[in-house]
């Protein structure tokens, strides 16, 4: 019985120290796909799932409490073959917020080129160094932009090497001849996603990310006045990069995860905060103008 015991200790220490580093739900909807076997799409789910929870992506122990949460959604638009998709993919990522029950949403990408090719029972297989399967190397990308920008509220530039890993998924797939890889298709691409936000000219952005995670957010439970001042002051090196280029990406997929937030965050704030909060999220994010309307309404 004792060596029984052991062996469960051991092998859990193991689990726990090698452990992955995600916990991604993954859906795929097929249902605009007429006449559509199921049984395929639900292996695809499976795989993917299993493809994302069950690798190592980093050389870091995390726990199981620590794996960062996300969720991808992939809705099939068109079967072009029998193998051979096309169709949506949306990434998010969330991490808890210090002593509260509260998890914030970090990231929130809808990518509009996802064509894909999936066998039913073959392996998926991710090699860093060719562009052969455009199905891993998208969902390896957004891995590392997830990690990327998880690493990045935890310490400030934490997350490079994650995001260098994905621009060299993006590199590799050059010749690819699927879209969502490549520089002059659009602007708001996995491509820009990744170059962005290791351009040194908008490296703010990326400080931002920590300030309003970790000296704003974290900071909301035990000095709210002084958490709320530090993301006020954080928007203002946002609208600079914002003077400096109106279009990036980087700042555009920030609003899609974080305008909900902003109006909760700063309904609270004082008068002249409300004030000034109001005209910098107008002006960075005006497509969102009306709902920041809203924070002027006292709670």
């Amino acid at each position: 019985m004792r060596k029984v015991l052991l062996l469960i200790a051991i092998v859990a220490t193991f689990i726990q120290t090698y452990g992955q580093e995600i916990t991604c739900n993954v859906s795929v909807s097929a249902s605009k796909i007429e006449g559509s076997n199921d049984q395929i799409f639900k292996g695809m789910q499976r795989d993917i799932y299993e493809f994302l929870n069950n690798r190592k992506w980093t050389e870091n122990v995390f726990t199981n409490q620590e794996r960062i949460e996300c969720n991808i959604f992939i809705q099939l638009t068109q079967q072009i073959s029998s193998d051979e998709f096309k169709g949506t993919i949306q990434v998010q990522a969330r991490r808890p917020v210090y002593k509260s029950s509260y998890s914030t949403p970090v990231l929130n990408i809808k990518d509009e080129d996802f064509h894909v090719r999936y066998i039913e029972f073959q392996a998926m297989e991710f090699d860093e160094t060719s562009n052969s399967d455009n199905l891993t190397n998208i969902l390896a990308y957004y891995v590392y932009m997830i990690l990327g920008y998880d690493y990045d509220t935890f310490s400030p530039q934490g997350g490079t090497i994650y995001y260098q890993k994905a621009q060299n998924i993006v590199n590799q797939s050059q010749n690819a001849n699927e879209k969502g890889w490549k520089s002059y298709e659009k602007d708001h691409n996995r491509y820009w996603l990744v170059n962005n936000i290791l351009d040194k000219t908008y490296s703010g952005f990326r400080d931002f990310l920590y300030t309003f995670h970790r000296t704003g957010l974290d900071l909301l439970t035990d000095n709210t006045a002084e958490g709320r001042a530090n993301i006020a002051e954080g928007l203002k090196e946002i609208q600079k990069i914002h003077q400096k280029q109106s279009s990036l990406y980087i700042i555009q997929s920030f609003f899609d995860a974080k305008s909900d937030e902003l109006v909760n965050i700063f309904s609270e704030g004082t008068p002249q905060e409300k004030s000034m909060v109001i005209q910098i999220l107008t002006d960075v994010n005006p497509s969102n103008s009306r709902k920041y309307e809203k924070i002027k309404m006292e709670k």
